[in-house]
This record gives C-alpha cells, sequence and structure tokens, in this order.
C-alpha cells in the first residue's frame, strides 16, 4: 500500500485537511473495505499498539466500529465507560489526560459533548488523539466514511452536487462533510427550518455551500441526498413544532428523492428516526447505501488508525 502523504499525528477535524491527505486515507480505508470482506484483514499492522476509547457520550454505533477496527490491526482495546470512571466522581478533563498519559496508551479514540475537548486532549498527551465526535464541532471519521462510501458507487468526489438535509446547526457531521466534500470538489446544498439552519453555514465551505429551506428546491438534480437525525439532546425547546410538522416539510420521502438523480444515493449517518427525517420505503430502497456506511465506518477507522500509528513509528 504505497503512500507518500506525510503522517499525521492526530486527527482532530477535517477542516484545515487538504485532498492529499484526505484521499491517502479513503485509498487505504478502500484496501481495508476489499480486505475485511475477504476476511484477511492484517492481524499485525498495530500489534503491541493501545487504543483506549475514551467516550463521554453514549454511541453504541461508533464505539464499536473503532473497537473492531483497532482488533482486526491486532492493537489491544481498552473501551472507557465514563459512568464507572474517575470523571464521574468529579476528575477533570485534565486529570484524566495525565492519568491516560502515565498509561502509555498509543492511539486515543474521544467523543465529547463539548467541542474542542479532543483538541485540548491532544495537547496535553502523548497518544495520537482522533475526534469521534465533539459537540457541534466535527465528527472527521464520519465524513470520511461517507465519502469513501459515494466514491466506491459514483466513482468520484470531484463535481458532485449533495443534498445535507435536516438538522444543521447542531450537527458535527454536516460540518466536518462540507469541509471534506468542498475540499474535493462537490457542490453542497444545505436545508433545513430556519431554526435548525444558521445562514452562517454559507459560509463554509470556499463558497461551494448554499442554503435552501425548501426540500424541493435543493434536492433538484442532486447526486446524494444524505438526511440528518434531529439532535433533540442538543436543541433548545420550540425549535421544531412537532415531528409530524417536521416530516412534513423536511423529511425525505419518495416524491421528494425523485426530484433527485434516478440513481441519487440516500444516506443517512444514523441512528434513524423513521417517519421523521426519513420515511421507511425510502430507508430500505435501492438507493439506500445506509447499511454500506456502517461497513465502511470500520474500514475508514482501519485506515485511520493504521497512519496515525505509522506516524508514530521511528523513522
Amino acid at each position: 500500500m504505497p503512500d507518500s502523504s506525510p503522517p499525521l499525528r492526530h486527527l482532530l477535524g477535517i477542516e484545515g485537511l487538504n485532498a492529499g491527505q484526505i484521499l491517502p486515507i479513503l485509498d487505504l480505508a478502500e484496501s481495508y473495505a476489499l480486505l475485511s470482506r475477504s476476511r484477511s484483514a492484517p492481524r499485525d499492522a498495530l500489534r503491541g499498539r493501545t487504543l483506549i476509547n475514551l467516550f463521554f457520550e453514549d454511541s453504541t454505533r461508533t464505539r464499536t466500529s473503532f473497537e473492531l477496527a483497532g482488533k482486526r490491526l491486532g492493537a489491544d482495546v481498552i473501551n472507557m465507560t465514563v459512568a464507572t470512571s474517575s470523571v464521574n466522581k468529579g476528575e477533570t478533563l485534565l486529570d484524566t489526560a495525565a492519568t491516560l498519559n502515565a498509561m502509555r496508551c498509543d492511539l486515543l479514540v474521544v467523543r465529547h459533548a463539548q467541542s474542542g475537548a479532543p483538541a485540548l486532549l491532544a495537547q496535553k498527551v502523548e497518544a495520537s488523539v482522533i475526534n469521534a465526535g465533539d459537540g457541534m464541532h466535527e465528527h472527521p471519521t464520519q465524513a470520511l466514511l461517507d465519502a469513501l462510501t459515494i466514491r466506491r458507487h459514483l466513482g468520484t468526489l470531484s463535481g458532485l452536487t449533495v443534498a445535507i438535509c435536516g438538522d444543521i446547526g447542531h450537527s458535527r457531521v454536516a460540518r466536518s462533510n462540507i469541509h471534506l466534500l468542498s475540499a474535493l470538489g462537490s457542490t453542497i446544498r444545505l436545508v433545513g427550518p430556519p431554526t435548525l439552519l444558521p445562514g452562517a453555514m454559507a459560509g463554509l465551505g470556499n463558497g461551494n455551500v448554499t442554503i435552501h429551506h425548501t426540500m424541493e428546491e435543493a434536492l433538484n438534480g442532486a447526486d446524494v441526498v444524505m438526511s440528518l437525525r434531529l439532535q433533540k439532546e442538543r436543541m433548545g425547546a420550540g425549535l421544531v413544532p412537532s415531528a409530524r410538522e417536521y416530516f412534513r416539510f423536511f423529511g425525505l420521502n419518495r416524491k421528494r428523492l425523485a426530484l433527485a438523480k434516478p440513481n441519487a444515493l440516500v444516506m443517512h449517518p444514523g441512528p434513524m428516526n423513521r417517519g421523521v427525517e426519513i420515511a421507511s420505503n425510502v430507508a430500505d430502497s435501492p438507493q439506500s447505501v445506509i447499511s454500506e456506511q456502517v461497513e465502511m465506518g470500520v474500514a475508514v477507522r482501519m485506515a485511520v488508525l493504521d497512519r496515525l500509528a505509522r506516524g508514530r513509528r521511528p523513522s
């Protein structure tokens, strides 16, 4: 797997990365996807390395994906549950960093409700830190697995029109996808109610982002339709009248999907709220690649762990 790109020390976000740094990760992930399907993934790439999953928020899907990725590469994987850790007894984030640093782990996967928490830890520990989602900031591995899934089906990430629908304002997935897709030459249409779609989002993505408030306008001729979960845990009261009203105006149904290109991909980062963000017959349709997104998540995380571990090896 020849790769001449410079090693990454951490993966804290997509913002600031360029195509020359993103594409080698996708290429490596593609090879890991093929190896995983053939059940011949290497078991020694991370042998002797320790990976700690430190999740301050519940996320079975993402944590399991990182755990599986680490184990497929031969790492020693430890899952730290915050509910039973010293953090729950009043320990500060910096004290936690000092404790983890003393354990001399190699790779630290962090998910936290506060934006910037993984970046703060990265300043305090020797391990390579991977942001597994922080507040309303970024979720870089989700954007990478979305990109890999799109490229496998459409053959490119350049020149595409991607409609991202729903709760944009609270979504770290949307921000990371905007940075990644715009860096690789796609146009992004953001659509949602004004209460969930700040106008300032148009300033992201190097001028490749437009704001829309009707699904019909945003989906017309789109190559990819990405539906997002309502982030109820992060929103205040009164932003959405009701789930029924939300689906009426911003739910992805067959009629609206028909406005996109005939082979348009349907995506969702999960977990889905069927009948709220997306209709069941769309989520389960032949155009849906939602299950493949989950599969590509493991491959992308294998690639990220491999690249960061490679960056730590002595030259």
